[in-house]
């Protein structure tokens, strides 16, 4: 069985908006490591797509949009995620999103923002991720990149 997940340290975040109790933290840039069964090599690939959990409440304030150290000078604001909690019910993911995700029962999200003590952090009755378009290929990882 093939597996992918969204490797949030280092995931580039677009927008993160909460209305009527909908938390939607938009991915401009997630990074998919996949991994083939049998295989030691994984490949890292990234692709647009957003995070989305539906009655939710706020456990801290949103982080506001300012300058981050990551921008370039005149251009848009870049937040990077550092890494966090995904948690759908008894499962907790760290630093990662498994691909697919859908889920009822008590979802939660605590994401770390790099250069920034603020946090996206809600909890909430579901969970999906939503991705766009098709994922675009960065390189292979072979196991002496990542550590294993």
């Amino acid at each position: 069985m093939d597996s992918s997940s969204i490797r949030l340290p280092g995931s580039e975040l677009a927008e993160i908006r909460f209305d009527d109790g909908t938390l939607r933290i938009a991915f401009a840039r997630a990074y998919i490591i996949k991994t083939m069964t049998g295989s030691a090599e994984k490949t890292l690939w990234w692709q647009a797509g957003t995070l989305i959990l539906d009655n939710a409440e706020l456990l801290a304030p949103l982080p506001e949009r300012g300058a981050k150290p990551e921008s370039e000078p005149g251009s848009e604001p870049v937040l990077i995620c550092d890494g966090g909690d995904i948690d759908e019910n008894v499962y907790t993911y760290r630093d990662m999103i498994p691909i697919p995700l859908e889920s009822r029962g008590l979802c939660r999200c605590d994401l770390k923002l790099r250069g920034s003590e603020a946090r996206i952090s809600a909890q909430g009755e579901t969970i999906r991720l939503a991705m766009e378009a098709v994922p675009k290929y960065i390189e292979h990882i072979r196991p002496e990149q990542d550590g294993g």
